[in-house]
């Protein structure tokens, strides 16, 4: 089987300050991939349908409906174009809208999976979105880096690549850092806040998602896709940030829980506690320093650090308002070690 490649492509990266499809761009990424779909089966997550689609409302302000009216009109401009820039390679592509169920219910996931292994099968690139015309508002990625996180996790990508308007994670100095070993701390504080006028993500957001795909084994790479030859140059670590990917011994479940999942609550804990977790103890009542947002017996939830900042995530043994009316049981287990994913 060839190796699994994901390509996440920003709407800056392929769309013009209006909004508009710049078709020159595209042109320039489908030429690109087309090089390499011989020796990879690639997935497509792109970017830009909002952006095009926005210019087709009226005095358009940004809200949530109006988001999902351009989504709608500007998927199929998105995919009609690809399938204009692929035909001279006689590549077809394949559109596939997810939603954030497709990956909290094993069974439709693996529905999923043998989709796009049909589509491999025949030599055919599937191009993901997400289904933005009905996904609920609480239940939404947060953007196409985290979707596409979550395929590269999922299908156990070789290499996730994040294409943007940028050359790379920059350091203080505003040098491209060409290698990152560990995504700790330092690094995410080297994020800029800044992220495209159409866009939704940041450095802030591609680098926690590069820490999640690289924990899990799968080497990551940030850079401008607008630059020459950049996606194969990426892959070949000639351009760009390299996310080098970590010694990962998570069983299928481990990596299910963390990726695949809903998180639906979110819990801070102290720093003994963090100590603890690391140390691969169960997360108890005592360690509790406030919850967050509720979530119900069997659902995952997100623990965050002193700093509030996220630390792991865990499958919980009782309700939010079950901890509440155990409060005097401090040695209570609301996970097992075994129900918890560091982060």
């Amino acid at each position: 089987m060839k190796p699994i490649l994901i390509l996440k492509i920003g709407t800056a990266s392929i769309t013009k300050d209006n909004g508009d499809l710049d078709q020159v761009a595209m042109v320039n990424i489908t030429r690109q991939i087309a090089t390499i779909h011989k020796d990879y089966h690639v997935i497509i997550v792109s970017s830009g349908a909002v952006g095009n689609g926005r210019n087709y409302l009226s005095n358009y302000q940004g809200s949530i409906i109006e988001r999902k009216a351009a989504a709608a009109i500007g998927n199929p401009l998105l995919i009609n174009k690809y399938t204009q820039f692929f035909a001279p390679y006689e590549i077809s592509i394949a559109q596939s809208l997810c939603e954030r169920q497709h990956f909290a219910h094993p069974a439709q996931f693996k529905q999923l999976q043998a989709t796009f292994q049909e589509l491999w099968k025949n030599d055919i690139i599937p191009i993901a979105n997400e289904n933005d015309v009905v996904s609920n508002l609480e239940l939404k990625f947060s953007d196409n880096d985290e979707l596409a996180t979550l395929l590269a996790v999922g299908f156990g990508a070789n290499i996730l690549l994040l294409g943007t308007s940028v050359d790379g994670v920059l350091d203080q100095n505003d040098e491209v850092i060409s290698e990152i070993h560990s995504i700790d701390e330092s690094i995410l504080g080297l994020a800029r806040a800044e992220k495209s006028t159409l866009g939704l993500g940041g450095m802030s957001t591609k680098l926690t998602f590069a820490r999640l795909a690289t924990k899990m084994g799968i080497k990551t790479v940030i850079f401008n896709s607008r630059s020459q030859d950049a996606i194969v140059k990426a892959i070949n670590g000639q351009l760009g940030t390299i996310c080098q990917p970590q010694q990962s011994s998570s069983e299928e479940r481990e990596k299910w829980l963390l990726s695949g999942n809903i998180v639906r609550g979110k819990i801070q804990v102290d720093h003994a506690t963090c100590e603890a977790l690391k140390a691969y103890e169960g997360l108890r009542l005592d360690g509790v320093k406030k919850i967050i947002e509720n979530f119900e017996r069997g659902e995952v939830f997100e623990i965050l650090n002193g700093d509030q900042a996220s630390f792991a995530v865990a499958r919980a043994m009782i309700s939010s308002k079950e901890i509440l009316e155990k409060l005097d049981d401090k040695s209570f287990e609301i996970a097992p070690k075994s129900e918890i994913i560091l982060l």
